[in-house]
């Protein structure tokens, strides 16, 4: 007998460091036991200097970034000036809450630079906002975030956070079944965003 509902999984990792923020996602789409796609892209570039991670359904993430990227870029023309991060996140999430009804099933790690300091931001399904040094979701955001909170130390360098979000990301992979199939990193700074992918 079919089950109704199929959770979907994944496994998210946003960590901050010295000047910028290291995001990261492995590329496995799976509905409840259903192994849908090894190549899913759960990480998304927002505006030049903001990044985003999800976990959850693809559509909803989808159109999620879609919608946010849109509204920013008209945000941007309007006052000829760069969004901050914190003002996307508080725009996505008034997004999300307009959905409370039929919520969009996603959650999502949303970050850049403000001020000259890195900033993440954790939304839930209903649009809740809230500021961290690092942050995991999904179905193996329990095993990663184990390995993030006992490296994880003020003013990493950028590729002491690449090496512990792949890490934690790996440690996800060995124990849940709907992560997996290789990791996609995107590395946000205060000028611009680089994106690289390795292999779990």
């Amino acid at each position: 007998m079919a089950m109704p509902y199929q959770i979907p999984g994944a496994t998210a990792v946003g960590i901050t460091f010295d000047n910028g923020v290291v995001l990261g996602a492995e590329k496995r789409v799976s509905y409840g036991t259903h192994l849908v796609s090894r190549s899913g892209k759960k990480v998304f570039q927002i505006t030049d200097t903001v990044g985003a991670v999800a976990a959850g359904m693809i559509a909803d993430m989808n159109i999620l970034m879609r919608e946010v990227t849109a509204h920013t870029k008209i945000l941007q023309l309007e006052t000829n000036q760069p969004v901050p991060p914190n003002s996307i996140a508080k725009l996505m999430g008034v997004i999300m809450y307009q959905q409370k009804w039929f919520p969009m099933m996603t959650q999502v790690i949303l970050a850049g630079v403000e001020n000259g300091k890195p900033a993440v931001y954790v939304l839930d399904p209903l649009g809740s906002v809230i500021p961290d040094e690092y942050a995991t979701v999904g179905t193996g955001a329990e095993l990663a975030i184990g390995v993030v909170e006992s490296e994880y130390k003020q003013n990493l360098t950028e590729q002491e956070a690449v090496d512990l979000a792949i890490k934690s990301i790996r440690s996800a992979v060995n124990r849940d079944a709907a992560s997996g199939d290789g990791i996609d990193i995107l590395i946000v700074t205060e000028n611009k965003i680089r994106e690289q992918s390795v292999k779990t």
